[in-house]
C-alpha cells in the first residue's frame, strides 16, 4: 500500500471522527500527511493551520482544542520535530486537552541504523499520553482507520471521562508522494461512560452475540443481553457465559449460516479461536463492543460502535433467527459426540467435557492452549469460570490457580496440559507452615504441545522437524513431578477411571494425570471442523 493511501485513510477518518481542525508544521516524511490535510481542506472538511515552528504549532492545536473541546490534530515530520511538541503535550496531559500528535516517521526497520532523520520516536511522549501507537504504510488498510478512530475516542475521553493527548507515530515508507484521494469513511462511535442505550440497537439485522473472555458480572450481562433480545449467544469457556451459550457456536461460525450474519455484539475480549477473529474482521458485518471502560477489543480493525452497556427491551431477531442457530447447535453437538463417542483412546475433548460436568456450578480454572479449547466443545455450565487470558500464556497457571482458591475458599478444579504443569512444578510447592489449598489438578498429559497439531505446522509438510521445534515432548513424568512435591497423584487412561477420579470429593490438593492421544489429535480435529459443513 502506498504512503498517500495510508495518510488519505487517516484525514478521511479524523474527518469522520469530528475533526475540524488541524495544525501542520511542513518537512518531508510527513509530506502524505500534508498534501492529505490541504486536501481535506480544499474538500471543505476541515480548516487547516501551517506553522513553521513545532512548539508553536503544538500550542495552536492546543489552543483549538482546548476552545472546541474535540480533538485536534498536530502534524510534524520525524526527528527532533517531534520532540518539540513535548511542552504542549505536557500541558495537554495535565490540564486534560485532547491534543492529538501525528508524527511522521520512517518505516520501524530503518530505526537504529543511522537513516536520516530517525529515532526511536514511537514512545517518546509516555507516559504523558492517554494512548500511544504506531501505525505503518505497509499495514493491513483497516487498521489505518481504526487506529485514527481509537485515537480520536481516547483523546476526547469518552469511555474514560479522563481527556487528555495521544500519539500516533505514522511509518510512511517511499514513494511519499502519489494521488491524493480521502475516502468516505464511517465515523467508530462511542457512547459518554455510565451511559446505557436500552434501545441502541435496532430489530432487523440477523445478529450474533459473542461473549469472549470476561469476569462473572460480564458475563451474566451477556447472557441477559443475549436472552431478552432473542439473539444466539457463543461463549468462549471463560466467558462465564457457557450456561446460556451455544455449544457448538465456534464450529457453527464455519457453517453457511454464519453467512448470514449482519451484525456482532462483542462482550468481553475474545481471543479464542479462529472462526469468532474472522467474523470480526468481516467488513461486511456491523460491530458494536460493549466495553464499560475506556478501551475495547478491535482485533480486526472493524468496530462501528463502542457502547459502556446494552438492555434489550425486546426481541432483535425475526423470522426464527434464533432458533434455526439452535437447532444448529442440537444437530451438531449430536455429531460432536458421535466422532468422540468413536474414538478409540482418551482425548483431549473427551477429558475436558468430564471435567467441566464434574465441577457443574463450582470453580473451575482452564489452562490456555489446547485444554481450553477442548472445553470450548464441552456442554454449557454453570460453573464460575477463571483464565490467564490477559496474554494467553501457559506460565504461572498453578500459582494462579492456588491464588484463586485461597481467595475463593471453595474448592476449585484445573484443567491444564503437561507443559503448563511442568511449566510452573513450583507452583506445587509449600514452604514451612504454609497450608494448600482445595485445589485439583487435571493434566492433559499427550506429552508435549498438541495444540500444534492443529495448526498449519501440523502438516505433514513439517513432519520432520515438528516434535522438535513445535510439539516439544518434555521426556518428564507428571506424576513424578506430583510425588516429588508431596501432592497425591494418580495417573489415568480412560474416561470410566477418569470420571471415577473427578468423582471423589477435593480435600487439599490433589493431582489427576490423564494420558490423551496426540498422534491423532490433527485428523480429530479436522473431522470435527469437517462437521459445520453439513449445516445449511
Amino acid at each position: 500500500m502506498s504512503s498517500s493511501v495510508c495518510a488519505g485513510t487517516i484525514v478521511a477518518q479524523l474527518c469522520a471522527q469530528g475533526v475540524t481542525e488541524a495544525v501542520l508544521a511542513p518537512g518531508s516524511r510527513s509530506a502524505p500527511l500534508a498534501l492529505a490535510l490541504a486536501q481535506a481542506e480544499a474538500d471543505g472538511r476541515l480548516r487547516l493551520h501551517v506553522r513553521f515552528d513545532e512548539r508553536s504549532a503544538g500550542f495552536l492545536a492546543l489552543g483549538l482544542a482546548k476552545a472546541s473541546g474535540r480533538p485536534v490534530p498536530v502534524v510534524t515530520t520525524s526527528g527532533t520535530a517531534v520532540g518539540n511538541l513535548m511542552p504542549a503535550v505536557l500541558e495537554a496531559h495535565h490540564g486534560g486537552v485532547p491534543l492529538l500528535v501525528l508524527s511522521a516517521d520512517r518505516p520501524a526497520s530503518l530505526v537504529g541504523f543511522g537513516a536520516n532523520q530517525t529515532t526511536d520516536q514511537s514512545r517518546l511522549f509516555q507516559p504523558f499520553v492517554r494512548w500511544s501507537a504506531r501505525v505503518s504504510s505497509e499495514a493491513a488498510a483497516a487498521s489505518w482507520a481504526a487506529q485514527a478512530a481509537r485515537a480520536c475516542l481516547l483523546a476526547a475521553g469518552l469511555g474514560s471521562r479522563n481527556p487528555g493527548p495521544v500519539h500516533l507515530n505514522v511509518e510512511l515508507d517511499q514513494p511519499l508522494v502519489g494521488e491524493v484521494a480521502l475516502p468516505s469513511l464511517r465515523p467508530v462511535t462511542q457512547e459518554p461512560a455510565g451511559a446505557v442505550n436500552a434501545a441502541a440497537l435496532a430489530p432487523g439485522p440477523r445478529t450474533v452475540v459473542i461473549c469472549g473472555d470476561a469476569s462473572a458480572e460480564v458475563g451474566r450481562q451477556a447472557a441477559r443481553f443475549a436472552s431478552g433480545a432473542g439473539l444466539p449467544l457463543v461463549a468462549e469457556p471463560s466467558s462465564n457465559a457457557r450456561v446460556a451459550s451455544l455449544r457448538t457456536g465456534r464450529l457453527l461460525l464455519g457453517s453457511a449460516l454464519a453467512d448470514e450474519l449482519e451484525r456482532v455484539v462483542v462482550f468481553g475480549r475474545p481471543t479464542l479461536s479462529r472462526p469468532v477473529n474472522r467474523l470480526l474482521a468481516r467488513d461486511d458485518v456491523e460491530i458494536v463492543v460493549v466495553s464499560p471502560g475506556p478501551e475495547w477489543p478491535d482485533a480486526g480493525w472493524r468496530t462501528a460502535r463502542v457502547v459502556p452497556g446494552l438492555c434489550a427491551a425486546g426481541s432483535l431477531a425475526s423470522d426464527g433467527w434464533r432458533d434455526r442457530w439452535q437447532a444448529a447447535d442440537r444437530a451438531l453437538s449430536a455429531q460432536v459426540d458421535e466422532v468422540l463417542a468413536g474414538q478409540d483412546v482418551l482425548t483431549g475433548p473427551a477429558v475436558a467435557s468430564a471435567v467441566v460436568e464434574s465441577v457443574d456450578d463450582g470453580m473451575l480454572m482452564l489452562g490456555n492452549s489446547q485444554p481450553i479449547r477442548d472445553a470450548d466443545l464441552a456442554e454449557g455450565s454453570a460453573a464460575r469460570v477463571f483464565a490467564n487470558r490477559g496474554l494467553a500464556g501457559i506460565d504461572g497457571t498453578i500459582s494462579t490457580a492456588v491464588g484463586i482458591a485461597w481467595a475463593s475458599e471453595r474448592p476449585l478444579t484445573l484443567l491444564c496440559g503437561d507443559l503448563t504443569f511442568l511449566h510452573d512444578g513450583n507452583g506445587l510447592a509449600a514452604g514451612l507452615g504454609e497450608r494448600r489449598p482445595d485445589l485439583r489438578i487435571v493434566v492433559a498429559d499427550d506429552s508435549g504441545g498438541s495444540i500444534f497439531a492443529t495448526l498449519e505446522y501440523g502438516d505433514a509438510r513439517y513432519a520432520a522437524a515438528f516434535e522438535r521445534v513445535f510439539a516439544t515432548p518434555p521426556g518428564i513424568d507428571p506424576v513424578r513431578l506430583a510425588e516429588a512435591h508431596g501432592v497425591p497423584v494418580r495417573r489415568v487412561g480412560d474416561l470410566s477411571a477418569l470420571s471415577d477420579a473427578l468423582r471423589r470429593p477435593i480435600k487439599g490438593l490433589d493431582v489427576v494425570v490423564a494420558t490423551v492421544d496426540r498422534a491423532g489429535r490433527r485428523a480429530l480435529n479436522d473431522q470435527l471442523n469437517a462437521l459445520a459443513d453439513l449445516i445449511t
